[in-house]
C-alpha cells in the first residue's frame, strides 16, 4: 500500500516538474525563469525525422515554454556531447538564433552520447534558477540503449516519453530526488 502511494507521489511531482501540468501548455504568464537543457541526437539517427524533430522544438519549446529571462543550453550528443549553444533568452532575435542553430546540425556520427550529455547538464543546473527543464531528442530507441542500460540509467529516473513514428522526446527531470524524498515524507508524515 505505501509503494503504491509512494508511487502516485512521485509521478505526481515528476509529471508536474516536467511541465505535465497545463500551465506550461497553455501559455501562463510565468514570472519565474527556467533553466532548460536541449540534448540533440545530432547522429545519424536523427537524419531523416531532424527536420520533424527541430520543428518539434520550435512550436513546443521555442515558442511555448521559453520567454524572456530563461536561461537554454543546446547540447549535440553527436560523438561527444558538446554545447552548441547557451544563451540567457532576450526577444525574439534570441529564439532565431536557437532555430538557427538547430537547423545547422548536421547529423553525423554513429552514436550519441546521451549519458555525458545528461551528466555534464546535471553538473550545470544553476540553484539560482526554481526549475530546471531538460529534454532529449533521440533519433531511435536503439540510440539511447547504452544509457538505459548503462550506469548512468538512474539519470532518467523522473522522465517522461513522447513517442513519435521516427523519433522521440524524453523530459528529464535532473537532480530532484532530494525535492521527491522531501515531498514525500511530508505527504506521509501529513505535513
Amino acid at each position: 500500500m505505501l509503494s503504491i502511494l509512494y508511487r502516485k507521489i512521485i509521478w505526481g511531482l515528476c509529471l508536474a516538474a516536467l511541465g505535465g501540468s497545463h500551465g506550461l501548455y497553455a501559455q501562463d504568464a510565468r514570472t519565474v525563469p527556467i533553466d532548460v537543457n536541449l540534448i540533440m541526437d545530432g547522429s545519424t539517427a536523427l537524419k531523416n525525422a531532424g527536420n520533424e524533430a527541430v520543428a518539434w522544438v520550435s512550436d513546443y519549446l521555442i515558442d511555448t515554454i521559453l520567454q524572456d529571462g530563461d536561461r537554454i543550453t543546446v547540447w549535440n550528443a553527436a560523438g561527444n556531447a558538446q554545447i552548441i549553444h547557451s544563451d540567457t533568452l532576450s526577444g525574439a532575435e534570441g529564439k532565431e538564433k536557437i532555430r538557427t542553430t538547430l537547423r545547422s546540425l548536421a547529423f553525423q556520427g554513429n552514436s550519441a552520447d546521451f549519458s555525458g550529455a545528461l551528466k555534464a547538464a546535471a553538473g550545470r543546473i544553476n540553484s539560482g534558477f526554481v526549475m530546471t527543464y531538460t529534454v532529449l531528442i533521440s533519433g531511435s530507441s536503439a540510440a539511447l540503449s547504452p544509457l538505459l542500460l548503462g550506469p548512468d540509467s538512474n539519470l532518467l529516473r523522473y522522465s517522461r516519453v513522447e513517442e513519435f513514428p521516427a523519433w522521440r522526446a524524453l523530459v528529464i527531470a535532473l537532480n530532484i530526488n532530494s525535492r521527491v524524498q522531501q515531498a514525500a515524507a511530508a505527504y506521509l508524515s501529513g505535513g
